[in-house]
């Protein structure tokens, strides 16, 4: 059928939730709720997405008698009733998709993460914070399970960082929160542009990619038959005056490997790079290859590798800063909503005119006792508590109205919301919570 899932707001809901408004107490005119990481994996939270959210199904006049008559006529046969679609409320008002926010704000906080190991790694090793930008990029585009949760995915990986080959999340960003260009690339290769020229053709497909783009940055990956070997003979003997040309005019080669064991395999490729080009060592001690040449490790990367990555480069004397990442499923996709325990809860209710506190309390699980009446967050010395029972210092409180009655109040632009983002001084000990993960 045209024009269902994808164009009609009122089916953007689990099918349960058509009833509901049959199962309220009589007299009921408000239902009051909130929606929040209850903890989780991570020790914080990246609040991201809602504005996309806002803009893009609740904006404005989102629904049409079309849509309504059409929702009605798909739940009379998904229910086999007639009586469960609330015709006449939506006619008059919206149900909520906010929960959907639970996946970007896991990804950004993922992408945070690693972020932070990043930029302890390059503090230890590394004279500058310039690289970490770039440091982390997204490869998951082609891993993600939708061209909208690649967007939306890739789009909370760049709250913190500026690298994606994830093009769907540039036009997210661009349409809903004011980013001319939110993120780069660079060209580069893949197993199919170099198997194409055969085993014997390995140079020839490198060569033809450094002079086909003989300035600026590429990526070649180079384990299609021996990663070893095509460090030391072909980029260390065979293409290694190429090489040093295109770094007089700021040309940068970045080799990937793309199988076996990313600490051991970074290391090794940086030793045997080291030997053919020379290294320097920097005011900290630790070495680095020439300004022109750089790893880059695109496989197994997760906020639990990267560390051990740079763990063992560091113990062997060699600065991060030679080594950038590129994550996939571990950024975009190994994620669910229970990640960081993001749950949509009704706290507070109007019954005949009178407010309500109401909470759910599970004897079998206390862990999923629910907040009560309205709420407000307050911000103090660096902590978040949430006030249950509609008492408040507005001065504290940092929630503001972002969306009311189909207008949207607050519009942040993307570089705003980075702002927020970075990282400070206040942040948790990213270490501390790995170790306490590993035990």
């Amino acid at each position: 059928m045209e024009g269902t899932v994808l164009d009609n707001v009122i089916l953007l809901a689990d099918s349960y939730k058509v009833s509901h408004h049959r199962q309220y107490p009589p007299g009921t005119s408000s239902v009051y709720s909130y929606f929040e990481s209850r903890g989780g994996r991570f020790p914080y939270t990246v609040f991201f997405g809602l504005q996309y959210i806002l803009k893009r199904w609740l904006k404005g006049p989102v629904l049409t008698k079309e849509m309504i008559q059409e929702a009605k006529e798909i739940f009379a046969v998904h229910f086999k009733k007639e009586n469960v679609f609330n015709e006449d409320g939506w006619n008059y008002i919206l149900e909520t998709i906010f929960v959907q926010t639970w996946y970007p704000m896991t990804v950004a906080t993922n992408s945070r993460i690693q972020k932070q190991i990043i930029r302890q790694y390059l503090e230890d090793t590394h004279d500058s914070l310039d690289p970490l930008p770039f440091s982390l990029h997204d490869f998951g585009y082609r891993g993600a399970s939708s061209v909208e949760s690649a967007a939306i995915g890739g789009a909370a990986h760049l709250v913190n960082f500026k690298g994606t080959d994830t093009v769907a999340a540039l036009s997210l960003l661009r349409k809903y929160y004011h980013s001319p260009m939110a993120g780069f690339s660079i060209p580069a290769s893949e197993h199919s542009t170099v198997t194409a020229w055969g085993r014997d053709g390995e140079t020839s497909a490198f060569r033809t990619l450094l002079e086909a783009f003989p300035d600026g940055p590429v990526a070649c990956v180079s384990d299609s038959y021996d990663i070893w070997k095509c460090c030391e003979k072909i980029w260390g003997e065979e293409l290694r005056d190429l090489v040093i040309k295109r770094g007089k005019t700021g040309g940068v080669l970045c080799i990937r490997p793309d199988s076996g064991d990313p600490p051991t395999v970074v290391h090794k490729c940086l030793e045997i790079l080291g030997s053919a080009y020379g290294t320097r060592e920097n005011s900290k001690g630790f070495r680095l290859l020439p300004p022109y040449i750089k790893v880059i490790q695109g496989d197994g990367i997760s906020y639990r590798t990267i560390g051990a990555i740079l763990e063992n480069l560091k113990a062997h004397g060699w600065s991060s800063a030679n080594v950038v990442f590129g994550s996939g499923g571990s950024l975009l996709q190994k994620v669910n909503r229970d990640t960081q325990k993001c749950a949509f809860k009704c706290s507070y209710v109007v019954i005949n005119g009178e407010g309500v506190d109401v909470y759910k309390q599970p004897i079998s699980d206390l862990g999923k006792t629910s907040k009560k009446g309205r709420l407000a967050l307050h911000h103090v010395n660096g902590t978040y508590t949430t006030v249950e029972g509609g008492t408040r210092d507005p001065k504290l409180d940092v929630l503001v109205p972002v969306f009311e009655n189909g207008e949207l109040l607050k519009d942040y632009t993307l570089e705003e919301i980075r702002g927020r983002a970075e990282l400070n001084e206040d942040d948790i000990d990213v270490f501390k919570f790995l170790a306490e993960e590993e035990s």
